[in-house]
């Protein structure tokens, strides 16, 4: 216990962050670039706080060395301002202090407010599901089937995650796997970690791998002027690469945890850490199932269904994510014949138990917003941008791998990385000889490695919800963020030379 005492909220990790973030903006000069919106039927140049009207032309883009396509704004493929090429300027400082500070994670919470609805709402539903027992007895009767077999469900699991990740971008949607996925695991013998390594990580690696996810390959390929599919061979080679070297390294610290649990990292640093989510004892496992469980977890399982089905097929997004959720709560209420009194107070009850994880993904945007308000974030990326300028086109793309690395820890949303950074670094691509889809790559390679550990992402809220610490996390990723990141490098080398 005295060791978990010395542990830090990640919340305080938060605050912390924020501090840096804000003195940060007392040394790094501010500045920023004009950018570029599509707001029908004009394009909106924002040239600070000016906005001038353009036609919609691509003559206009080609004017403004834009190399997207006229239709990528067009059809909502690119929706954020994107970054004028050639156009950065500095500003008068604007540092913040300690009002911004304390303003952060109020300002966060606020930009996030639909993932936050979405996390109470899973919250909610999975507390009403659990008080129907259905999901217990279900765990038990898969626990039982694949008795001596757990290693398949990571496997095939963890692929499938991925797969969701590299494919359409499946990210703040996979919390609602934990409440399933952590019991099922503990029940096996694995510890903790594990679920979130496939979770988080599956859904993190999809980021490197991206082959056809519209949050990042798509937009990020069109604000770099090239098609999405410029590369797409590639990016399959490493999709199955990295999900085959991720897959076996989860797969063997899952193994060595179940032949001996001390050798859990959890443990190690954590100390005996009891899992937020309801155990469930494998006694009985082998009963039948009633109708009306097997009814209760066909409408559990549809659920998750209509969500990746409708982001995949309809472009959902978390508004209508989250009313599938609260919808399947009602009905699964319905079927057990709940009281509404019940109902409500469980629902309640279920949603509170994540209000933690929700000030944390608050918290985390809070980053975004101090180095907003300093007028920051843009300097970092057109220094950076001066510091490649010029280099062989092999240590090129490996600077561009390591400042991709370093910009996430600034800018964890993967659309607003593409607006902000590729009509720069693709400018500077075309003057280093080096072909646009490595750029794409280098980004996609960045973003998936540094994503890992970043504190104002999804990993931090992902810790929170299973109750272990970054330094568990660290002591077992670090060694695979090393393993990719020569992969990367020698991929993106051999990348240019092809």
């Amino acid at each position: 216990m005295r060791l978990i005492s010395k542990i830090p909220h990640p919340l305080s990790v938060l605050m912390v962050v924020i501090i840096l973030a804000a003195l940060a903006t007392w040394l790094v000069p501010a500045g920023k670039f004009y950018t570029l919106t599509y707001s029908a039927p004009y394009f909106v140049l924002n040239k600070n706080g000016t906005e001038v009207q353009l036609s919609v032309t691509q003559k206009t883009l080609d004017s403004l060395h834009i190399s997207a396509p006229v239709a990528a704004f067009t059809n909502g493929t690119i929706r954020k301002p994107v970054s004028v090429p050639g156009s950065y300027h500095r500003l008068p400082r604007n540092s913040q202090g300690v009002v911004s500070v304390i303003e952060a994670p109020i300002k966060g919470i606020y930009d996030t407010i639909d993932i936050i609805l979405f996390v109470l709402l899973i919250g909610g539903f999975i507390q009403v599901f659990n008080a129907t027992g259905a999901l217990e007895a279900g765990l038990k009767s898969l626990s039982a089937t694949m008795r001596g077999r757990e290693g398949w469900l990571i496997i095939i699991i963890t692929f499938l995650l991925t797969f969701g990740g590299a494919s359409y971008g499946m990210a703040e949607e996979a919390f609602a796997f934990y409440p399933v996925l952590v019991p099922l695991f503990l029940a096996a013998g694995y510890d903790l970690l594990v679920p979130v390594a496939i979770i988080f990580g599956g859904t993190q690696l999809g980021t490197l791998s991206s082959f056809s996810n519209p949050f990042s390959t798509i937009i990020a390929s069109n604000a770099c002027g090239i098609s999405w599919t410029d590369g797409l061979n590639g990016r399959l080679l490493m999709f199955v690469l990295s999900s085959a070297i991720y897959i076996t390294y989860v797969f063997r610290y899952a193994q060595k945890v179940r032949n001996n649990p001390s050798a859990s990292l959890v443990y190690r640093s954590d100390g005996a850490v009891q899992s937020p989510f309801p155990a469930f004892s494998e006694q009985g496992g082998g009963s039948p199932l009633t109708s009306r469980t097997i009814l209760l977890l066909i409408v559990f399982f549809l659920a998750f269904a209509t969500m990746i089905t409708g982001v995949v097929v309809w472009h959902w997004w978390l508004l209508e994510m989250s009313a599938v959720f609260l919808v399947a709560a009602v009905l699964i209420a319905i079927l057990q014949r709940m009281g509404q009194k019940d109902f409500i107070e469980t629902f309640i009850k279920g949603a509170e138990g994540l209000l933690s994880v929700a000030f944390i993904i608050g918290a985390a945007r809070g980053v975004t917003a101090i180095l907003d308000g300093g007028n920051i974030s843009d300097t970092i990326v057109y220094e950076a941008s001066q510091l490649v300028s010029g280099m062989p086109s092999g240590v090129f793309m490996v600077m561009m791998l390591v400042l991709y690395c370093l910009f996430t820890l600034f800018i964890s949303s993967s659309s607003g990385m593409a607006v902000v950074t590729m009509p720069i670094m693709g400018g500077l691509a075309a003057a280093a000889h080096v072909p646009g889809r490595e750029i794409v790559n280098s980004y996609l390679f960045g973003m998936g490695i540094m994503g890992f550990i970043t504190p104002t992402g999804l990993l931090l809220p992902s810790l929170a919800l299973v109750g272990i610490s970054l330094k568990s996390w660290w002591k077992f990723v670090w060694p695979l963020m090393a393993i990719l990141l020569i992969v990367c490098a020698v991929f993106l080398v051999i990348g240019v030379r092809l």
